[in-house]
Formats: structure tokens, sequence, C-alpha cells
């Protein structure tokens, strides 16, 4: 279609359908029974350190009612511990553990792989501009840290 060719909220649309398919479908043939939302998580925990679990949602963007049921998939697998705040006993703290950092480096490939496929068409030139463009179109509070 002519019209929504040139229309960068459609083309948005389409990678990012795109890109979720194969996210999903990665995650289905090697994530071993783990999801996007459980990388998220444990990649915001590896990063950041421990974290409560609101702190985790927001860094995530995943709902706090999510949150919750991802961590206790998480925490089944031995992946994450959570523990009571000494500050705040109403408030988890999880911690991911030496098992949750190591499946963490195996999602880290299924997720690379990932990128590989969908950025395939592009350069390695254009795909540092393509990360850094689509980075302007986010809000200054929705950028990643550097």
């Amino acid at each position: 279609m002519v019209r929504l060719d040139d229309r960068a909220t459609w083309l948005i649309s389409r990678a990012f359908a795109r890109s979720s398919g194969l996210l999903a479908a990665a995650f289905e043939t090697s994530g071993r029974g783990l999801r996007g939302y459980h990388y998220r998580l444990l990649a915001a925990l590896d990063e950041g350190g421990p974290a409560s679990q609101a702190d985790l949602g927001r860094a995530t963007g995943i709902d706090r009612s999510d949150v919750t049921a991802a961590l206790s998939d998480l925490e089944s697998h031995g992946l994450v511990e959570r523990s009571v705040d000494p500050d705040h006993r109403r408030r988890k703290i999880v911690t991911i553990t030496v098992p949750g950092t190591a499946r963490l480096t195996e999602l880290d490939a299924v997720v690379d792989a990932v990128q590989d496929r969908l950025l395939a068409p592009l350069s390695a030139a254009q795909r540092r501009q393509f990360l850094a463009l689509l980075t302007k179109l986010l809000p200054a509070d929705d950028a990643p840290p550097s």
C-alpha cells in the first residue's frame, strides 16, 4: 500500500511485529520455558543489582502484577531469590542467583541470534545508525542508561 509505505508509524509497527514474532519463536524453541519478560528481569537484576519488585517493574516496563508472577517463575527455577527488605518489611528485594546469571548468558545468545536475524539486511554501520536513530525516538526518560 503506497499510502502506508512511507509512514514511520506503520513501518515501526510492522518491524515490531516481526521482531516480537522472532523473539517469541526463539524463546519457545530455545528459552527452556522462559520468555522475553523473564529475560528482561534477569538482565535488569544482573546489570542493576538487587532491587525491589516495584523497581524492577519500572525498570523493565512490566506491570507490577506480571512482575510478581514472572519472579515466581524465576524463583521456582532457582534463578532469583526474594527476601524481605529489612528497612521496609512489606517490600521484597530480588537478587539474581549464580544459576540465574548462567541462564541469562544462555538467553543472551538467544536474543543475540534474533538481533542478527532481524538486522541481517543492514551493514554493521547501518545497524549502529539504526539503533542510534531508534534511541532518539524514545522520550528521554525511556532512553536506556548509558
